[in-house]
């Protein structure tokens, strides 16, 4: 039965992706009251299922998109301070293959992304040569490197959501949003939870942030405008076993004129992605396919020692991203910019469409929406996101957290407090400062899983299955045999029957 009684809010964000959690935090620390709705899991889909990387977009500069590439490198340099525990600064090279790109053309291109991230330069681009040490074949003999930037993106999520929460937002994940139609004033939208029950919302503005289902999410709101036109573009990535033991990523070429990147992964693994093919379809219903996973390995195959077989292949996701519809325009070349839309007056229930984005200009974005809010609500605060740390965040550098966690916990050990440092900064001290010994740890699931952190996650982070928690919350999945998922499934499943304690 649907209650009587509906939630009250200013602000119903449907969608808990990168934008709706940024734009739920953002609101919620001017003073708003939020209620946020995801789906699924939190960054369950296109945030998840990214290239890990807070960067400019080198490749973009060839595309004209100079505003984009400026916003994005100012955005990298704020967001490697917010979040130091996330993120982290990460070295590229882009070996050169003179008969796709001239030297001159790099060059300039380099220049050009140096200065328009002046001011918040990481590291000045150069041109290296390349001995027979290295990973790559040996007529590769140039290289030129730059440095962007690295991001667990599922965390990037749960961190906002978290921040969020904190100024006292709500989150609802496994929570649907099924219609809204207007009434005395305002919108009245109804949700639908995991169980079938249904809740209703009333609020002041709906944020349309559902991502590749922002135009779908407008089909079910009464008397909405027409969607400015979403290309949905996917995107795929392989893992694979390392393929070379040193630290720096490489951006390689290809013949028709894209770019894919290796990447350093989770110590032991090479992330390598990613392509971009136009997509009809369910977003949810997304996966790679052989022509993809061959197109990947041809690519890198060309460029390094190691020959890489279809068969090494140990993982592989792909995203939906909606991008900004353009006429006559390759998916790889379409913008990656974003489009705000707001549609309402005061007094009127108004809302707000997301189009478009990028993971590195997501802040910038929830800024700017909340900005452009502002209007009709007089009692809302200023922007405050730019200098404030996301949860866990608040601390100088890693070496010094690790070493005051070694003092701190002396009975962890080393790998386990550089895996929580990573992962939740200051946060693991909700989990591991009730505990004295590393029995307390409770059960092990494998790999440095334990049921400490698997309690605090479910706890704390809204996950409640084994891949939010193997994949999303953790990057546990990589090494987990079958038999070992299932002790944790059987542990969740043991735990999510258990009464609630009043």
């Amino acid at each position: 039965m649907t209650p009587t009684s509906p939630l009250d809010t200013d602000l119903l964000i449907v969608g808990g992706g990168i934008n709706g959690a940024g734009i739920a935090a953002d609101a919620a620390g001017r003073g708003l009251r939020v209620i946020l709705c995801e789906k699924g899991d939190l960054g369950g889909a296109t945030s998840s299922a990214s290239s890990k990387l807070i960067h400019g977009g080198l490749r973009y500069l060839e595309q004209r998109e100079f505003k984009l590439v400026h916003a994005a490198l100012k955005e990298r340099q704020v967001l490697l301070k917010k979040a130091p525990h996330i993120m982290r600064p990460l070295c590229f090279r882009l070996p050169h293959q003179p008969h796709l790109r001239p030297t001159w053309l790099i060059r300039l291109g380099l220049f050009l992304y140096d200065q328009l991230a002046w001011g918040n330069r990481l590291s000045s681009s150069k041109k290296i040569r390349c001995d027979n040490k290295g990973p790559l074949i040996p007529e590769i003999t140039t290289c030129f490197e730059y440095v962007d930037g690295w991001v667990d993106d599922a965390r990037l999520v749960i961190l906002n959501a978290l921040a969020a929460q904190d100024k006292g937002a709500r989150i609802l994940v496994r929570t649907t949003f099924i219609s809204a139609k207007k009434l005395n004033g305002r919108w009245h939208a109804i949700l639908k939870d995991a169980e079938g029950r249904e809740q209703i919302v009333a609020s002041t503005t709906i944020v349309n942030a559902s991502g590749p289902w922002v135009e779908s999410t407008l089909h079910d709101i009464e008397c909405a405008t027409e969607a400015n036109s979403v290309r949905l573009v996917k995107g795929s990535h392989i893992v694979v076993p390392q393929l070379y033991p040193s630290d720096e990523a490489y951006i390689l070429q290809n013949e028709d004129k894209r770019i894919v990147f290796v990447i350093p992964y989770e110590n032991h693994f090479s992330l390598i992605g990613t392509t971009d093919v136009d997509y009809t379809g369910d977003p949810g219903d997304v996966h790679i396919c052989d022509a993809e996973k061959t197109y990947l390995l041809d690519i890198v195959n060309r460029y390094f020692l190691h020959q890489t077989a279809p068969e090494e292949i140990v993982y592989s996701f792909s995203g939906v991203r909606p991008l900004l519809e353009e006429e006559n325009t390759s998916a790889q070349a379409v913008s990656r910019d974003y489009r705000i839309e707001i549609v309402g007056a005061p007094h009127v229930p108004v809302m707000l469409n997301v189009f478009g984005g990028k993971i590195t200009t997501y802040r910038r974005l929830a800024e700017q929406a909340l900005n452009k809010l502002s209007k009709f609500f007089p009692h809302a605060g200023p922007a405050w996101t730019s200098s404030v740390p996301l949860p866990g965040g608040n601390f100088s550098d890693k070496p010094s957290l690790k070493y005051e966690y070694q003092q701190r916990y002396p009975w962890l050990s080393g790998k386990l407090i550089e895996e929580y440092v990573a992962r939740y900064g200051r946060l693991c001290e909700k989990f591991l400062d009730p505990l004295s010994t590393a029995d307390e740890l409770g059960e092990h699931f494998g790999h440095g899983l334990f049921q400490a952190e698997v309690d605090y996650l479910c706890r704390s982070e809204w996950a409640h299955t084994a891949d939010d928690i193997l994949w999303r919350r953790t990057k546990k999945g990589l090494w987990f045999s079958e038999n070992e998922v299932n002790r944790l499934k059987n542990y969740l499943a043991a735990q999510q029957s258990q009464p609630i304690q009043q």
